[in-house]
């Protein structure tokens, strides 16, 4: 799960992490009025949508007057927002993000996510904070520096200076850089974060220490720990079929291509979009119907694939494991039944009851295409959708 800027920022202040005094608006007039609350003599109108690089996109102007707040607030509210990270078809801005000016002497970028490889919390900084950070990782790694936070000890003063010494924090300013660091690690750990962000971290003339942005993405599987971030869920930044997909506890994800997958296990998902591509097709979609799914689950997972008008067919890939096959079988059938199915539909099962899953199958009277292996399944479904 995804938040928007300002509701990161509110994180970050109840941890005790400094950020700009901003004020959150979804409608043009309230931001002058939030920008005469805030005083001053510099603003900045920032577009809030679920994705990075929206300095490039036209997202974030700094005006220097209120009748610039105004126009630059109209320019934004509703506008499409193209960034790299939302894709061609960009975001409409829905919210905007009236903030103080900042006095910016230098940008940096600090970020804590989980590595699995040594199991510990990597906390990684660097001295190039700001709208480059993607290409200072491609092109110059040796700038980013990282400390391995063991979770049992937590983070120390002396991994906060080596990562202070190696972006070159002034030392007058290390003490704030350091207490930085640590209070957004235990923000990261508290909140089950699977990504704390600040980006850029600044330092200002006066040489204090600010978080002039942030981003957060959250554990979905640790949400009901967390009544007050789950209220932070904006869905209008998330992809219809997605939401409808959770509610029914399936594992979804929209992709590009024309070949609709339901499978059991995020592995074996990944697998069979893998072997569709090997055969020269694209996956229309991740879908993990999970090891308890019921006639119900896989009814409703067909219906949200066959939403997305690009799926031209559909492979079912199960292995029986918790999951019986003839439980899958039977909802394949009622599910083909009741959408009135059009597009070829691969069948692979392995595993429990697969011989009576089969049969269920091969008794149903419906066109569906039985295969054997998980390469049978993808040369058939890619072969179906091209002549069909």
């Amino acid at each position: 799960m995804k938040i928007h800027e300002y509701q990161a920022k509110e994180v970050l202040r109840r941890f005790g992490v400094v950020t700009p005094r901003g004020i959150p608006c979804f409608e043009v007039d309230k931001a002058v009025a939030a920008a005469e609350s805030l005083g001053g003599k510099v603003w900045v109108v920032k577009a809030q949508i679920h994705a990075g690089g929206r300095g490039k996109g036209g997202g974030v102007k700094v005006a220097k007057s209120l009748d610039e707040v105004r126009e630059f607030a109209k320019q934004i509210m509703g506008m499409q927002l193209v960034t790299h990270q939302t894709g061609p078809e960009g975001q409409k801005v829905r919210r905007l993000l009236i903030e103080e000016g900042a006095d910016i002497q230098k940008e940096y970028y600090v970020a804590a996510l989980t590595d699995r490889a040594t199991q510990k919390v990597a906390m990684m900084a660097s001295s190039e904070g700001g709208m480059d950070i993607e290409e200072v990782a491609h092109n110059t790694p040796e700038k980013i520096i990282k400390v391995f936070i063991d979770p049992l000890t937590g983070m120390t003063d002396a991994q906060g200076k080596e990562l202070a010494d190696g972006i070159g924090v002034p030392a007058a300013s290390q003490v704030q850089a350091i207490d930085t660091f640590k209070k957004l690690y235990a923000c990261y750990m508290e909140t089950d974060a699977s990504l704390a962000e600040i980006n850029p971290l600044i330092l200002e003339g006066n040489g204090n220490i600010k978080a002039l942005d942030a981003k957060f993405n959250f554990d979905s599987n640790a949400l009901y720990r967390h009544e007050d971030i789950v209220a932070f869920r904006d869905l209008d930044e998330e992809d219809p079929a997605e939401i409808e997909a959770s509610k029914f506890d399936l594992s979804y994800v929209s992709l590009d291509g024309n070949i609709g997958c339901l499978v059991n296990g995020a592995g074996l998902a990944m697998a069979t979009m893998d072997v569709i591509k090997l055969y020269g097709a694209e996956p229309a979609n991740f879908l993990d119907v999970g090891g308890g799914a019921t006639t119900e689950k896989v009814t409703e997972a067909f219906k949200i694939m066959l939403r997305n008008p690009n799926v031209r067919g559909i492979l079912v890939n199960i292995f029986g494991g918790i999951m019986r096959c003839d439980t899958i079988a039977t909802g394949v059938v009622a599910a083909a039944r009741e959408v009135h199915l059009t597009v070829p539909l691969v069948v692979r099962m392995k595993g429990t009851n697969e011989e009576l899953g089969k049969q269920i199958l091969a008794e149903s009277g419906l066109p569906i295409i039985s295969a054997d292996s998980m390469a049978d399944a993808a040369q058939k479904i890619v072969a179906a959708v091209a002549g069909h």
